[in-house]
């Protein structure tokens, strides 16, 4: 098993690369199995999380093939909606395909999700909303199954969820009538699946909102060349170990629309962030304010940034207050970034951060993809060496983080454990 070994203390400078999203793909994967056909998917990042995805479509009947960040996706001969645990139990967005699989063949069996260990979360509303369509949904071995010709219906998720968003709407692009999501997501990711299945020939109104009406179509056009958006996940992770590590750096294929609150955050810290329509620069002299954060849904503060940004206020100079209001529970990396020496206090779901003068370089395991992220962040802040085990995690979303490190500076290297 890999491990990943920093040599803190530089600060990053130069330009990288910010790969397509993991959190857009995913789905726009299970969505080529709505209506057979060969499409081809740009700007997809190399990732555990892609070629697990790649497999689970190989399962099904389907091909895939993956070249130089694009990847060719062949549906036609997909004929077995299953979607077993040994693949599931390592990937919670495997259960993407429950919508596809019901919108192609009415029925779907879909192990329950595994994935990351940092606690439970319920897939209830995407069963509520296919029931609420038709569905016969129940429970056998671990297993969903659910069945039934999907009509069109009104949804009211009384919880923003993007899995539920993103199943719910794949399931309805076939479906006898009308669906309406109301209280729906409307993350950049979300919406690139809203602009993927209406190239596919998809009738959604709404885009970007959340209230989106489908039309269900019994007639689509399979077959096509799509561009995955830049992953705003990765170029928040890379600004915020600039704000710690101090340098100047500049991100290339980016989207700053997608990064607002996460902008005005650094620039709160102290960094000096410009930006045009596909780069980013930003640059820190590794002075930090404390800056009191919340995650909400978008276009708030990601979640999928709380761990790193814990690691950036753990270096202010004062003391900053962390809630996490979209999973209560996620809060693993606390007691790996006190191994680096980091002062912090969770009750419930509100962390309370001490700022300290500095890291030290310590032996420290990841627990999931954004937990392994802030610890690579405040190793590369401190002073000393530290070993990242585990590493498994990182690569399910970050591709070759520590290439694009090496290319800033950073003095970072993946060795055998």
């Amino acid at each position: 098993m890999d491990k990943i070994v920093i040599n803190g203390g530089k600060p990053l400078n130069g330009e990288v690369i910010i790969s397509g999203a993991k959190n857009a793909v995913l789905p726009i994967m299970t969505a080529c199995v709505i209506e057979p056909g060969k499409y081809t998917l740009n700007n997809v990042p190399d990732l555990r999380d892609t070629r697990t995805m790649g497999r689970l479509i190989e399962m099904i009947g389907g091909s895939v093939q993956f070249h130089n960040n694009s990847m060719q996706i062949n549906t036609i001969n997909c004929d077995k909606p299953v979607a077993p645990y040994e693949l599931v139990k390592t990937m919670r967005a495997s259960f993407y395909v429950l919508g596809p699989f019901m919108s192609r063949y009415n029925y779907a069996e879909v192990s329950l999700p595994g994935g990351c260990a940092w606690g439970p979360r319920p897939v209830d509303f995407h069963l509520k909303a296919l029931e609420a369509m038709g569905a016969t949904i129940s429970l056998e071995r671990g297993n969903l199954i659910s069945k039934g010709e999907l009509h069109g219906a009104e949804i009211d998720f009384e919880k923003v969820s993007v899995g539920a968003t993103g199943n719910t709407l794949m399931a309805a692009l076939k479906a006898n009538g009308k669906t309406i999501i109301n209280n729906a997501a409307c993350e950049p990711d979300i919406t690139d699946l809203v602009d993927f299945l209406s190239k596919l020939g998809g009738d959604i109104k709404g885009r970007d909102t959340t209230k989106l009406t489908i039309q269900g179509m019994p007639e689509l056009n399979g077959g096509f060349e799509y561009d995955i958006i830049p992953d705003r996940i990765e170029a928040g992770t890379f600004l915020i170990g600039v704000a710690l590590t101090g340098g100047e750096v500049t991100l290339r294929n980016v989207n700053p629309e997608h990064l607002g609150v996460v902008i005005s955050k650094l620039k709160e810290v102290g960094t000096d962030i410009q930006s045009d329509d596909n780069s980013i620069t930003i640059r820190s002299s590794k002075k930090i304010n404390p800056v009191d954060m919340t995650t909400a849904a978008y276009p708030g503060f990601p979640t999928d940034l709380q761990a790193q940004w814990m690691a950036l206020m753990c270096l202010a100079s004062g003391d900053s207050t962390i809630i996490d209001d979209i999973y209560h529970d996620r809060f693993t990396h606390m007691a790996e970034l006190s191994r680096f020496g980091a002062n912090l206090h969770l009750v419930d779901n509100v962390a309370s951060v001490k700022g300290i003068e500095k890291f030290y370089g310590a032996p420290v395991m990841s627990t999931d993809i954004r937990a392994s992220a802030s610890l690579i962040l405040a190793a590369l802040a401190a002073d000393g060496k530290s070993e990242i085990s585990r590493i498994y995690h990182i690569d399910r979303g970050y591709e070759n983080i520590e290439l694009k490190l090496q290319g800033l500076g950073a003095d970072i290297k993946r060795t055998k454990a």
